[in-house]
Order: C-alpha cells, then structure tokens, then sequence
C-alpha cells in the first residue's frame, strides 16, 4: 500500500522562515505530517510519500480551510482520499453555513451572523474568518477600542460570534461507514491576549469534563453527513451549558498527544476505516505543543 502525504504549508514552503507570520501554522503542520507519516510508515506493508507525482493508493492530506484550500485540494487529490466529502468539508469550513446548519438540528452553539460589529455590540464579542484556520484574524472585542483595532487589521469575510465563556475543549472522531467513533477528549491551552492562539494542549480531562465534551461533540458530528477520517471538534465547556463551536474536517494538532495516549494505530484506522477500540482506561497524562513535543503533565 502506497499513501502519499501533504501537508500544504509544509510542502508550498509557507512559513517555514520563522520571521514568517505563518512560522507558527508551518510548525504544526510539519509536526502533524511527520507524525501521521510515521504511523501510516508502521503498517506492515505500507510506503509513504511526500511526492505528489508518485503512485499512490491513498491520499492523506493536511490543509487550512482558509480561501478554500483544503477544499480544492480534496477535489484534486479525489483518487485514494482519505478523508471527508467534498460536500462535508464545504460546510465544515464555512462558520456561518454551519453555524445555521447546526441550529436547524438542534446543536448548541454560539449566535453568529455576518454582519460587521458596531460600537453599539454586547460587549464582549468575538470577530473571526468566516473560513478561517486556526486563530488567525480571531479577536475578542472588549470594547468600542478593541473593535477599532481590529478592524485596522482584518481582510475577507469576517463573522461576529456571540461570546460564550469556559473551558476550551476539543474532542476527535475517526468517522467511518459505522458513524463517529470518539476519541480522548483534550484540552485546549489558548492565549489570554484576546487572540486565542493555540499553544497546544493536554489529555486526559477529568471524567465529568470529558463526558460533557464527548456529549456535546457527538451531537455536533453526528448530524453532519459525509464526515470521513480524522475529524476534530472545538467545544466549550460553561459554567452551566456547553457549546460546540466548529468542526475541523481534517488531521488537527491533538493528533500528536492522541497517538500517544490511545494504545493503537490511529493512522491504521484511518486506512482502513476500522472502528477504534475504547480508550484505555489509564491514559497517560500528556501535554502537547504546536510543534509536536510531547511531555507528561500534571492533572487536566
């Protein structure tokens, strides 16, 4: 089996100087292919490569969504997709078509519109891409002052998003032919400069923590069809109710603490389309950063 990976900051060369605003990105990304390559390079019987013009069974590929680029690669790299529909990824990438999807099917998550802020907002907000990655261009508006400086700042289609407090959660599915299998819930360690840069996160979360995460997830991926592959979703767990708040329909960085924790192949999964067994019941507790270390941690 031969199964060529893409990572596409990774192999345009973007950001990889790291005076480069998309250094951060291209860490991830390089830490996610070379993981993922590693344990697809584990199965028995299996070649991988970075070469887009050689032979391949399969095609697992890595992407932002921002200007539809994940999408346009799924469309050309169709042959041996290992991944989700076209149709699935469409949605997932576009915050306000979710947004609406998921309140059509009974999904909490945030009010968003794609209307511009005005100085006359409830503060806080939150003022993000419609199509974005990561937390580029995301911002938490405080105040009048806040919208102003953000606006100096901002390009393309923006959506303003109720802001909704709590513990920042993510929970991955590998998605198959018999629907949605969960895997460790984590946390998200987020910057608190209003920003909301990734710093990376940590696993196992406490039992109540995690179940709350699972339960809201699995609501948000079960009503979306064509989901397949690795498939992660962002939630946040309130005071006293949980949010889910968008679905990254590809590899995501928890992958590199996942694989460390789970106790099987995820990448073998992903293949094949095998549902995983259970998670263990003694996860190792993990941090993990942007750029794929992995280090023990203390309690989640």
């Amino acid at each position: 089996m031969r199964v060529f990976v893409h990572e596409h900051l990774v192999a345009q060369g973007l950001g990889a100087d790291p005076s480069d605003p998309l250094h951060g990105m291209y860490r991830e990304g390089l830490a996610m292919r070379d993981a993922v390559a590693a344990d697809l390079a584990a199965i028995p019987g299996t070649s991988v490569t970075f070469d887009e013009n050689a032979p391949r069974d399969h095609a697992l590929i890595i992407a932002p969504e921002t200007g539809g680029v994940l999408l346009q690669l799924a469309e050309r790299f169709a042959d041996g997709w290992l991944g989700c529909t076209t149709e699935a990824i469409a949605l997932a990438t576009d915050k306000l078509a979710l947004f609406q999807f998921w309140r059509e099917h009974g999904v909490r998550t945030p009010a968003t519109t794609d209307r511009e802020p005005t100085r006359c907002e409830a503060f806080p907000v939150i003022w993000k891409p419609r199509d974005g990655c990561g937390s580029t261009d995301t911002f938490l508006l405080r105040d009048a002052f806040d919208l102003a400086a953000a606006k100096a700042t901002t390009t393309g289609p923006m959506i303003l998003q109720e802001h909704v407090p709590g513990i920042a959660a993510s929970v991955a599915f590998l998605c198959g032919p018999s629907g949605a299998a969960p895997l460790i819930p984590c946390l998200q360690r987020l910057s608190a400069d209003g920003r909301f840069q990734y710093l990376g996160g940590e696993l196992p979360l406490l039992p109540e923590l995690a179940e709350r995460a699972l339960a809201i997830a699995s609501v948000a991926v079960g009503c979306v069809p064509g989901l397949r592959g690795f498939v992660g979703v962002d939630v946040v767990l309130g005071d006293s109710l949980d949010w889910a708040i968008e679905i990254n329909p590809r590899l995501t960085t928890s992958y590199v603490g996942l694989r460390r924790a789970v106790g099987f192949n995820i990448a073998e999964r992903i293949v094949n389309g095998e549902r995983p067994p259970p998670p263990p019941t003694n996860v190792p507790r993990l941090r993990f950063t942007p750029d794929g270390s992995v280090s023990p941690a203390g309690r989640v």
